[in-house]
């Protein structure tokens, strides 16, 4: 039989992350200021937009009488159509996500928190968001924020990850959050599925200031955040140059297939603002 003080232990270390994300994430989308989310589109939303003289083939039941009654004509009260849009999220759960220089958060907790900020923006906008794969698909309303929460808590012991293209309704769109150092095959198997079946979305690369800027020299050990991983070198600024190069190339990649798909790519680091992030994922996540 389970002891009941380590299994409270167990489940309170589990969740201790899930309210600090939560509030880190209710802060951070609190600083965004909301326009309306809808579409100037006529239909059956709720938001008044305009009226109209009324045409042969009009119900009789739309006519606005009072504001009719002003003039000679009959006219139509439209209003706005709103479309609640499918946003389905990919965040990398994996090891390297834990890296972090001196003074800094991971990138695993940039990453998170800017994924529940934009999550509760598009959620109180009236969009339906969830993850990639089938364990929680898009529902609207703010039980969900909460949902999205304890799911983004979670870690993986792999290396690096690889996206969930699973799961991606045609004609949504979709959020990949990651450091994307890993394999890039599955990036761009994913992206081509995504294309596929309509789906437009945007690449977050989230990287910590070193491993932009590689500021190593002399005997260094490098090892993967999972210790599965590493090598020493007594000569590490000498791999500067061929580790930059390689940077370029892999954003370089991810950008043209970024492009192919119609997704929009940007490079974030954990030492800039989130606020302009979270900016750039809400307007990217407002494209049509």
């Amino acid at each position: 039989m389970t002891n009941p003080a380590i299994l409270r232990a167990d489940a309170e270390t589990l969740s201790a992350p899930f309210p600090r994300l939560l509030a880190a994430a209710e802060q951070l989308a609190s600083t965004v200021l909301l326009g309306d989310h809808g579409r100037r589109r006529a239909g059956t939303g709720d938001d008044f937009w305009q009226y109209r003289p009324a045409q042969v083939g009009d119900p009789v039941r739309r006519i606005d009488w009072r504001r009719s009654a002003m003039a000679d004509t009959e006219f139509i009260r439209e209003r706005e159509w709103q479309i609640a849009q499918s946003v389905i999220l990919w965040v990398d759960h994996a090891a390297s996500m834990g890296f972090a220089s001196k003074g800094l958060a991971p990138k695993s907790d940039r990453a998170r928190v800017l994924a529940l900020a934009v999550s509760i923006l598009l959620l109180r906008a009236g969009e339906r968001v969830g993850l990639t794969g089938f364990s929680l698909p898009p529902r609207a309303g703010e039980n969900q924020i909460e949902r999205l929460a304890m799911a983004l808590s979670k870690d993986s012991d792999a290396d690096f990850g690889q996206p969930e293209a699973r799961g991606m309704l045609p004609h949504s769109r979709a959020l990949f959050i990651s450091d994307f150092l890993g394999d890039p095959a599955p990036v761009e198997a994913a992206l081509q599925k995504a294309a596929e079946r309509g789906v437009g979305g945007a690449l977050l690369m989230v990287l910590d200031p070193e491993e932009e800027a590689f500021p190593y020299n002399g005997r260094t050990i490098f090892e993967s955040m999972s210790g599965a991983l590493r090598h020493e070198t007594l000569k590490a600024g000498d791999l500067r140059g061929r580790y930059l190069e390689r940077l370029a190339a892999r954003k370089d990649l991810l950008q043209g297939w970024a492009r192919a798909a119609g997704w929009q790519f940007h490079v974030h680091h954990t030492d800039d603002g989130a606020q302009a992030a979270l900016l750039w994922l809400y307007g990217a996540m407002e494209a049509r």
